[in-house]
């Protein structure tokens, strides 16, 4: 029997990624050609990236870098901004949803150049596309839910042009992978994906850290509470804050680290500085690469206050660098990982409470991180990998 040949529309990818969704595609495309599928991973790249209509071919899988401007993080206000300042033409569509269209129209090159039987279409940027390859080719679609509009906006103003694309692309899928049972029900309920038609497919996590833990053991002075992902209203990092003032009025030797960047990073260093704050709670900006690892290695307890978080594999990286950690109830990940403190996003008296217990009581941290380690290794990237084979499966019977 020949390789399953999957044509799959991402828009990042390590180490030109901006958050965790480039991540997982990179996890789940590994997982997918160890066990023999054959991938053709179409992004979207910065014109001045890659030179138009480049291709590059790797012995695992193959990735064509269709020229493109999407960027996936960008609200469209902060899209026109972004390109406006760095003076594009407006040749290239300044406005995130002419991209969509843009991406959705060069992949119908592409399908008339490529052979494959399914199409794996990853978050609304790459709906449209996945749709039209669908329709030029009539082969099956698969859509992969990595989060929803309702997730981004946290308070539930949604974008409704946004909103319309997710929908389509559900609607007009053969199937709807979620990447968790958190994220399947906001898909039936919010966009009324019935149930049989949505597969919950958890994501997992690389194990490559590079170990930094001898010269930071060096280094270290007081213990460090680190939050490490995009500084959006999605992710809470304002709740963060909160409770680490509550900890420091309480034990005023904790130091904080507030790893990345976003739309809320000037605000929350105005509330920390508001504070007098600003030598406890540190800003290191945008990290990739080995530095992840080594912020990792340097922190005492992990935290993920996220207020609606589809999976995050953050604490997943966490566990692997042997860092206990702190989740949101919110999220994912909370509903597979039992070796871990669990709080409401909201309720930071309760956050800054288990913080400072998992600080302050060496058993407690000592059994957090042991057992975080050896559940870990559960979390390999086959497993997913697996799951989607048989998705991919499914929905070409139902097209023999």
């Amino acid at each position: 029997m020949s390789a399953m040949r999957v044509l799959m529309f991402g828009w990042e990818f390590p180490p030109y990624n901006q958050g965790g969704l480039g991540t997982a595609c990179e996890g789940l495309v590994k997982g997918l050609t160890t066990q023999g599928t054959d991938v053709t991973l179409v992004l979207p790249r910065h014109q001045e990236c890659v030179i138009p209509g480049c291709r590059i071919i790797s012995p695992q899988f193959k990735k064509i870098m269709v020229s493109s401007l999407l960027h996936g993080y960008a609200t469209s206000e902060a899209y026109d901004a972004m390109w406006a300042d760095k003076g594009k033409p407006s040749l290239y569509g300044r406005n995130l949803f002419a991209e969509v269209h843009r991406y959705a129209a060069a992949a119908q090159d592409v399908v008339a150049e490529e052979d494959f039987d399914v199409i794996h279409a990853h978050d609304w940027l790459t709906y449209k596309a996945g749709l039209a390859a669908k329709k030029m080719s009539g082969k099956p679609l698969v859509v992969h839910v990595h989060a929803t509009e309702f997730d981004r906006t946290g308070d539930g103003a949604v974008n409704q042009y946004v909103y319309e694309i997710e929908r389509e692309g559900m609607q007009g899928a053969d199937k709807v992978i979620t990447v968790s049972e958190f994220t399947k029900r906001k898909v039936m309920e919010q966009y009324g994906v019935p149930a049989a038609k949505i597969e919950v497919v958890h994501n997992a996590v690389a194990f490559n850290s590079h170990d930094f833990r001898d010269a930071i053991a060096l280094q270290k002075q007081a213990p460090l509470v680190l939050f490490l992902g995009r500084l959006t209203l999605q992710k809470g990092p304002d709740y963060f804050i909160q409770a680490a003032k509550k900890v420091l009025e309480y034990a005023p030797h904790v130091s904080f680290a507030i790893a990345g960047s976003g739309d809320m990073q000037g605000r929350l260093m105005n509330q920390v500085a508001a504070w007098d704050l600003s030598d406890k709670i540190s800003f290191t900006g945008f990290l990739r690469g080995a530095a992840v690892d080594r912020m990792y290695q340097m922190a005492d307890l992990y935290v993920m206050p996220s207020v609606s978080e589809p999976f995050g594999i953050t604490p997943l990286e966490a566990m692997r660098n042997d860092v206990p950690v702190l989740i949101s109830h919110q999220s994912g990940v909370s509903e597979v990982v039992n070796h871990a403190l669990k709080i409401n996003f909201w309720d930071v008296n309760d956050m800054a409470a288990k913080i400072l217990a998992v600080l302050e009581h060496d058993v407690l941290h000592s059994e957090l991180k042991r057992n975080g380690k050896k559940e870990v290794y559960t979390f390999n990237w086959n497993e997913p990998a697996r799951k989607c084979m048989g998705v991919y499966w499914n929905v070409m019977a139902g097209y023999v």
